[in-house]
């Protein structure tokens, strides 16, 4: 089953695009949604939860249109990011009361052992919490209402590598009966190499490719060798850069021409998105 389906998504601002946006999201599975700042991850996380109407293209999840069937849909999605930034001055005791009304399904019990799970204490106040506690609590919210969708927006941007690697295990746990899909954008691309099984990348806008991590990766390769050998292969370079010793660049796979004289290696996802985003406008 597909759990979250986008097709062909626009959305025209004033100084920025979403232009042609599709991906799919399979149920039970995690899916990275990579993309430097301002490459268009928020707008169509914003677009999905239908924050923002687009101006073409369809987005359902679970077989709906979000557009048409918005609120039945809205319970069963969680969203989980790196902050709270309402009622901080709530106790989360206080602040769950409220929220659980919204629900038709929440489950006073799951929400109890998510609490104990995570180790939430009832009686601080949200602005007590750390960005990491904030994260969990997002999530115990989610898991309590039967959301089988969760979309998770830079959720561990700010955290020590301890803290990111314990949700990270939260993360991998979830998906692991096959019920729960996740959407997990960030820039920290470690991440998404440590969990998860699909990748889709955002480049100003566009969709540069989507498909299972280990087939995404293996579309591109990292080149380098002398400085004088690089006029050969530079044009088929998505970018390059060169330094005393010679020349570095990214390229996909399909483009390496088999009699060339330069090094190749596999690269890792850090380095697709680092030479993605030196990459010519004209080029792009």
């Amino acid at each position: 089953m597909i759990m979250l389906d986008v097709k062909n998504v626009s959305k025209k601002f004033e100084h920025f695009q979403l232009d042609n946006v599709s991906f799919q999201v399979p149920q039970g599975y995690i899916m990275g949604f990579i993309g430097i700042n301002g490459a268009g991850k928020t707008t169509t996380i914003k677009s999905i939860l239908n924050l923002i109407t687009v101006d073409s293209g369809e987005i359902q999840i679970m077989g709906k249109n979000v557009a048409i069937h918005e609120a039945e849909l809205k319970q069963s999605i969680g969203y989980a990011f790196g902050n709270v930034d309402f009622y901080t001055r709530s106790r989360i005791r206080t602040l769950t009361k409220v929220v659980k009304t919204f629900y038709d399904n929440w489950d006073d019990e799951a929400y109890r052992r998510y609490v104990r799970k995570f180790k939430l204490i009832e009686d601080k106040r949200i602005a007590e919490l750390s960005t990491g506690m904030k994260v969990k609590y997002s999530l115990a919210i989610a898991l309590s209402h039967g959301a089988k969708l969760l979309i998770l927006d830079e959720p561990t941007s700010g955290l020590d590598p301890a803290a990111r690697d314990d949700l990270l295990d939260i993360f991998r746990e979830l998906v692991q009966d096959g019920e729960i899909s996740i959407l997990f954008s960030t820039h920290i691309t470690s991440d998404l190499e440590k969990c998860a099984d699909y990748i889709t990348y955002i480049h100003e806008g566009r969709i540069v490719g989507s498909a299972e991590k280990d087939e995404f990766i293996d579309t591109y390769r990292l080149v380098n060798g002398k400085v004088e050998e690089l006029e050969g292969i530079k044009e088929r370079l998505i970018s390059h850069r060169v330094n005393s010793f010679g020349f570095t660049g990214l390229i996909r796979a399909d483009e390496l021409p088999p009699s060339a004289a330069v090094n190749v290696a596999i690269p890792n996802l850090e380095e697709i998105m680092v030479y993605y985003s030196k990459k010519e406008a004209a080029h792009v």
